[in-house]
């Protein structure tokens, strides 16, 4: 069997399963009741942060949180984010058999990896995985809040054209059994006001699905994020904004904030 285990555990989150359950259910608990224009049903996507949870994790649990809400129950995970240690023309999928976290092992679906990978711009690689955050720290989420029997395809998004993204995501869209996950941070580094102006601007562009005004000095996860875009639009499906902060509403340096956004996608009525 081969596992990926994981790679920052202890450093964005706690190694501990005990502390790491407790964070996420306080985190999960601390949340407010959804923007108005979030429908009651459950989102087809979500959009969340992945800075280490002190950080993010409330903007993160702001959209998993609606993963709660009754529906089929969900067996497929399309987890999509940006490549940050590797250097990555097109997409990444994992050959592992399971991923591990300290809440335990998410099986990866093969099937789903199979039809991927016949895809152009897509390859089956382990290098940009085997440090990348990006997809690791929403896991631990995904495992408190789905109930076990679901699967994986971890998806690490390179250099990569919008309609790439989508295509991957047509590939394995399914019906409500499968739920699609983007990790993206907003902007970096910027003084706080200049930031969240920065970012308001972003998530109007995200509102407005104009995929063509946001790169990646706006989201890091720039190019997963329009990827999902541009397949919301073939599906039908329309974005609503969840939550929003930043790195100094944790006690960060006021100067040089990330910013932080959570959106979901539910179809248009």
């Amino acid at each position: 069997m081969r596992i990926r285990p994981p790679a920052v555990a202890g450093r964005f989150y706690p190694a501990d399963a005990r502390a790491l359950r407790s964070l996420i259910a306080e985190q999960l608990g601390e949340t407010r009741p959804p923007p108005p224009e979030i429908g009651a049903r459950r989102p087809k996507a979500v959009v969340v942060p992945h800075a280490g949870y002190v950080y993010s994790g409330r903007v993160a649990a702001s959209a998993f949180s609606l993963l709660l809400r009754p529906g089929p129950p969900i067996e497929r995970v399309i987890l999509l984010g940006p490549a940050h240690t590797v250097p990555l023309s097109g997409m990444a999928v994992s050959s592992a058999d399971v991923w591990e976290t300290p809440l335990g092992r998410v099986p990866l679906d093969s099937n789903c990896r199979n039809r991927l990978s016949a895809l152009p711009h897509v390859a089956v690689d382990d290098r940009p995985h085997t440090m990348e955050h990006s997809l690791e720290v929403e896991v631990p989420f995904l495992q408190s809040v789905l109930p076990s029997g679901w699967s994986l395809v971890p998806v690490v998004v390179g250099d990569a054209e919008p309609g790439w993204v989508a295509d991957v995501l047509d590939s394995c869209w399914g019906g409500d059994e499968t739920l699609i996950v983007v990790s993206t941070d907003m902007s970096h580094f910027e003084a706080d006001a200049r930031a969240r102006e920065h970012d308001r601007r972003t998530a109007l562009s995200v509102l407005a699905s104009r995929e063509g005004e946001i790169g990646t000095r706006d989201a890091c996860g720039a190019r997963p994020l329009r990827g999902l875009m541009v397949a919301s639009r073939r599906h039908g499906l329309r974005p609503e904004l969840v939550s929003t902060a930043n790195s100094a509403d944790a006690g960060a340096d006021p100067e040089r904030v990330v910013g932080y956004a959570s959106f979901a996608y539910e179809p248009v009525t």
